[in-house]
């Protein structure tokens, strides 16, 4: 008994010391948001943070200030850390011994949303499959999370509210937004893509939308969304939102969403990012 009682000893000193460092570092999804209109900073992976203000025009209206939670990327360091701990009660996982694959992984719901994503890039146009549904990026991720049993906008919409501010509203109600680094089927939404109500100004809250397909070891999300050339791959970088390629000649990390106009430059989708919501309750 007592070789026995000395081998768990340690174990349990241990054990305490991951749980507390997981529940200091892993911040779960908010099930209620705090409404805020003030910048709120997302610290994306690598230390670099971008600026995501919310304010009461992202909803498309303004009766309803949305409520969204500035939820931190965990840094790498404090995930390793976590990771370590982990391994010395659990051992290392019998697949990538990678703690954080386990909580990324996409959940069956996910697959069929990606999966039906997926079978949509290269159209030019969503009448070819549904005339149920806009022909826009709206009915894009529509058509996405009909496969998973998910009706984006059961929910109706409000006057004056266009569907992608819509289904923000309802991604907000029901606690989905946030900012960790998603996982495949989540949502991903960008502000000011085009001057929807043509004025001139940047004044046009939530315009566009998209699904994500995948992360990347760097941070890139590849998503796919129905643009101005039908449906297809977008890629974002919140470590870099300003930067088309980190060099000349290197690898895209944020593709142009908004093209130039008269008296406004292009901008990248880092640059106009708002949040991601997961399927989860929507």
């Amino acid at each position: 008994m007592r070789p026995l009682m000395s081998l768990r000893l340690p174990l349990l000193a241990v054990f305490p010391l991951s749980v507390l460092v997981g529940c200091a570092t892993v911040k779960p999804r908010p099930s209620e948001p705090v409404a805020t209109t003030e910048p709120v900073t997302v610290a994306a992976p690598g230390g670099l943070a971008t600026p995501v203000p919310v304010t009461a025009v992202e909803l498309g209206t303004a009766e309803v200030a949305p409520t969204v939670v500035a939820t931190q990327w965990v840094s790498a360091g404090v995930l390793d850390a976590t990771l370590r701990a982990a391994e010395q009660v659990t051992g290392p996982a019998s697949t990538t011994g990678r703690f954080w694959d386990v909580v990324l992984a996409p959940t069956q719901m996910s697959r069929s949303i990606v999966q039906r994503s997926l079978q949509l890039v290269g159209m030019r146009s969503l009448r070819r499959v549904s005339r149920g549904v806009p022909d826009d990026c709206s009915g894009f991720v529509r058509l996405a999370y009909r496969s998973a049993g998910i009706d984006l906008v059961a929910h109706g919409f409000r006057a004056g509210e266009n569907a992608v501010s819509a289904i923000f509203r309802r991604a907000v109600d029901v606690g989905s937004v946030h900012h960790q680094p998603p996982r495949p089927g989540d949502l991903v939404f960008f502000r000011e893509t085009y001057d929807r109500n043509r004025d001139g100004r940047r004044n046009d809250g939530m315009t566009h939308i998209g699904v994500v397909e995948a992360v990347d070891a760097h941070g890139t999300v590849t998503f796919i969304h129905r643009g101005g050339k039908g449906v297809a791959r977008g890629r974002l970088n919140l470590s870099f939102p300003s930067r088309h390629q980190l060099e000349q000649g290197g690898p895209v990390v944020n593709d142009y969403i908004r093209p130039a106009a008269k008296g406004s430059r292009a901008y990248l989708a880092g640059e106009l990012f708002a949040a991601f919501a997961s399927p989860e309750g929507l």
